[in-house]
């Protein structure tokens, strides 16, 4: 005997347009849907729940919110109620109930798929308290929510809930308001409203993610949603194709859509309640339903799958000659004295953080996106180092708040930022959004130029495996990079000196890496000078902030110096003095896609290794404290390393001091290089 029809009816204050009468199947019953808009008259709808009220199974009432926000209708919210209490004759469902079930599933939902997807996303909550168990979940995982709504963008529901006096006052100053014509409420409204909905316009302009229904869109107006995410429900087909145009990336659709016409959170909960014939809908009944009728959110990509997360990176002036660069400061400094941009160097280093740059258009070969903000602090290495980490420590935590209230979701330390005094860990354990200073990247960029160098100049004997027969050095072996770069050159050559005035330090490094590594021979020195002459690669690695690391006038023709500390170890005129050595500035990486930003002294969608090592974290969803204090994990530099290939990272051009290094200035060095070392042959 086959299962009887049900019916359920949809009365909407929204429009007709979306208007249907059709048959489906839902747990094994027959289901005929009927839905009709209203236009916004309430007296029709109460007149279409009675005129149902015989026929109908159950029946459900929307649209009120939606109704409003496109100007359909113009009175009060709680219409939806007098509507429903038309009839006692058939349950009549708001979809309350099953719609906070579903708004909550969604967000769980997309971060269980996604982990960290909305973590300090900018959020902007169109509409009202309709989005409430939305919001309450997304404070879960981030702070950046402004509301439309002018009473829930102050938060009044919530103060009145905690202060019954100010809730009797409110009520009170409220009352006469609600007795006047609909009219002349809204003329009242219109100033705090218009003021509110502004607000929310410009930030939604910023918005990572947006929550509304899409009347909700349409009533404000926003057309351009260009790399957003939008949390909403009951998403019909021709709908998603219109967000696509707008440029919307994800939709989260928190009403699941089994059926060929689109339905909402009212109409689930109406066929369920049929389903119960009429009695109260338990959270039981509708956790088995949900479940048996494999109901699920649904993550809609209506211009293909996408990602786009958000990083900061902290970079700081590395001498005065960068303040030369900034306009109008260096209007000022190129045509000071030494005494006045002294001072001025004195001064920046109290100044509080800023945005330099906002960068664009990082696009990883697996569709992932990223984009971030440049955020400067004004001290010097040589200021840094006057002060105490404390006063480091503070700038950091400003600069981390602005990365906070941009969105970021990770925030890298830069240059000298990350070596001040425990390297991170109190920045990471303070700061209000993940840490990493990019020393794991950095360490692996140095050795990755370094080899390429190597290579490139076609003098020492590298083998097919990349083994350098020959000898290497690390200067500053003890440190945090240095202590990577030298497990890594064990691995890479057969002979290794490590270089630390830091005795103690030295000898337990130098027995971890006959212990991991035991292929290289281990040699160890406080200072570097007495076998300058036999490497064939040296990588300088220190803090040494102007000190001398080196002899480069002791060092082999052809030999291969890879610089990795910031401020570099080597100046300008120390390399300028050995035309036969190839200096590099190690660590540079190019970017995948068409990356645009300010200019940070290297060539364009060319960054340091550091802020590569950010950018392949937010590409790859991994928003965590990746790489912080003095000891670099071997397995976290092996990582990284494969996330950036995985997403297109490529080791730049080599650079030098004086920029970047052509095939004919590489030729011109390994000529000069075999002319002297033919010289001191012949000598």
């Amino acid at each position: 005997m086959p299962t009887p029809e049900l019916t359920v009816v949809n009365i909407s204050l929204t429009g007709p347009d979306r208007d249907h009468d059709t048959t489906v199947s839902f747990l094994d019953h027959t289901f005929r849907l009927v839905r009709t808009g209203t236009s916004g008259d309430v007296d029709a709808a109460r007149r279409l729940v009675a005129s149902w009220a015989a026929e109908a199974d159950a029946v459900a009432v929307t649209g009120v919110r939606e109704a409003r926000a496109v100007g359909l209708y113009d009175g009060e919210l709680d219409a939806i109620d007098s509507i429903k209490q038309t009839t006692t004759g058939v349950p009549v469902s708001d979809g309350h109930a099953l719609g906070d079930v579903l708004q909550e599933w969604a967000i769980r939902y997309l971060q269980a798929e996604m982990p960290g997807y909305l973590s300090n996303a900018r959020t902007v909550v169109l509409g009202g308290l309709n989005h409430a168990r939305t919001t309450r979940l997304l404070r879960e995982f981030t702070d950046n929510i402004e509301f439309a709504d002018p009473l829930l963008r102050f938060d009044l529901p919530a103060k009145v809930v905690a202060n019954p006096i100010l809730g009797l006052a409110v009520h009170t100053a409220l009352r006469p308001v609600h007795l006047l014509p609909s009219t002349v409420k809204s003329k009242i409204q219109a100033p705090g409203t218009g003021l509110s909905t502004a607000l929310a316009r410009r930030a939604a302009r910023d918005a990572d993610v947006v929550v509304a229904t899409y009347d909700e869109l349409v009533g404000f107006g926003l057309e351009d949603l260009a790399g957003k995410t939008l949390i909403s429900a009951a998403v019909s087909d021709e709908r998603l194709a219109d967000l696509g145009d707008r440029g919307v990336d994800l939709v989260l659709d928190s009403v699941p859509q089994p059926f060929d016409v689109t339905v909402n959170a009212a109409v689930l909960e109406a066929m369920m309640q049929a389903l119960v014939g009429g009695g109260p809908l338990t959270n039981d009944d509708m956790l088995d339903m949900i479940v048996e009728s494999g109901l699920e959110p649904r993550l809609l990509y209506p211009n293909g799958w996408r990602r786009k997360s958000r990083f900061a990176f902290v970079i700081h002036p590395l001498s005065q000659s960068f303040f030369d660069k900034v306009e109008p400061l260096g209007t000022i400094t190129r045509l000071s004295p030494g005494v006045v941009n002294d001072a001025i160097e004195k001064a920046l280093a109290y100044a509080p953080p800023f945005t330099y740059s906002h960068v664009t258009g990082i696009t990883s070969p697996t569709g992932a996106e990223a984009e971030g903000w440049l955020i400067t602090v004004g001290g010097t290495p040589k200021e840094l180092m006057a002060h105490s980490p404390e006063f480091t420590y503070a700038r950091l935590l400003q600069a981390a708040d602005i990365a906070r209230k941009l969105g970021a979701q990770v925030m890298g330390l830069g240059a000298f930022t990350k070596v001040v005094g425990d390297a991170g860990v109190t920045v990471a354990k303070k700061a209000s959004l993940p840490v990493t200073t990019g020393n794991s990247y950095s360490a692996s960029g140095a050795l990755w130029a370094a080899h390429d160098a190597l290579l490139q100049l076609g003098i020492a004997e590298v083998d097919e495996h990349g083994v350098l027969h020959g000898r290497t050095m690390v200067v500053g072996a003890t440190g945090a990079i240095g202590s990577v770069c030298a497990r890594l050159l064990a691995l890479a050559s057969d002979e290794l000196w490590l270089v630390s005035p830091e005795t103690a330090k030295l000898l337990t490094l130098k027995q971890e890496i006959e212990r991991e590594h035991p292929r290289a021979t281990v040699h160890v020195a406080a200072t570097p000078d007495e076998h300058l002459p036999d490497m064939d690669l040296i990588v300088t690695a220190t803090s040494g902030a102007g000190k001398r690391v080196l002899d480069i006038m002791a060092v082999k023709p052809g030999c291969v110096i890879t610089d990795v500390a910031r401020p570099l170890d080597l100046s300008a005129e120390d390399v300028a003095k050995r035309p036969d050595v190839l200096v590099v500035e190690s660590g540079e990486i190019e970017l995948p896609g068409d990356v645009r930003m300010k200019n940070i002294g290297l060539p364009p969608g060319v960054v340091y290794a550091c802020l590569a090592e950010t950018v392949v974290l937010a590409l790859e969803g991994r928003y965590e404290t990746f790489t912080v204090g003095r000891n670099i994990e071997w397995e976290k530099v092996k990582e990284i390393y494969r996330l950036g290939l995985k997403h297109g990272m490529k080791l730049a051009a080599i650079s030098g001091v004086n920029g970047v290094f052509t095939p004919e200035q590489i030729a011109d060095i390994r000529e000069r290089a075999l002319a002297a070392r033919a010289v001191a042959a012949t000598g």
